[in-house]
């Protein structure tokens, strides 16, 4: 049975949030084509937008990786972080399996397993936005908070894109 069975989307982060003590905002939003223009609709600068990264070891567990936007996952950091000489972005139907959301929707939170977290530390100290579980939908959150309530590992883990 995966975690919040009966409740999709958006519902399941609220409903993790809440137990996890953490105050989140979720809105409606249009779709945007690019980084920066998502960023223009939601008013806050593009490294405000975290991506959450499923990640696949070579044991078929996975970890997300928050990253900001204009950034991307540095492997070679990654792996030495973790102690593993393999890891890879899953297909989008692995990815679905690993945490019941479609890609753009991704979270941690509400994730139908609870996949460790590694935030990248350019996140700290900053109020981000990112996937809400649902297409159209994202949610804001102090990341200082969303670290803490995630137990995330924070650590350098992007470069510049």
């Amino acid at each position: 049975m995966t975690r919040f069975a009966g409740l999709v989307g958006v519902e399941r982060v609220q409903a993790d949030a809440t137990a996890r003590g953490l105050d989140i905002e979720v809105i409606e939003r249009p779709a945007a084509r690019s980084l920066e223009e998502a960023a223009g609709l939601l008013g806050i600068e593009p490294a405000d937008i975290v991506k959450s990264l499923v990640v696949k070891r070579s044991d078929d567990t996975y970890v997300f990786a928050l990253v900001p936007g204009g950034r991307k996952i540095s492997w070679p950091k990654l792996r030495a972080l973790l102690a593993v000489n393999k890891l890879q972005l899953p297909d989008a139907s692995l990815a679905l399996a690993a945490t019941g959301y479609e890609r753009g929707t991704i979270t941690p939170l509400g994730s139908s397993i609870a996949w460790p977290v590694v935030a990248d530390e350019t996140i700290v100290g900053r109020r981000v936005s990112m996937g809400a579980g649902e297409h159209g939908r994202s949610l804001f959150v102090d990341a200082d908070a969303l670290i803490a309530a995630l137990g995330a590992t924070v650590a350098d883990i992007s470069d510049p894109e």
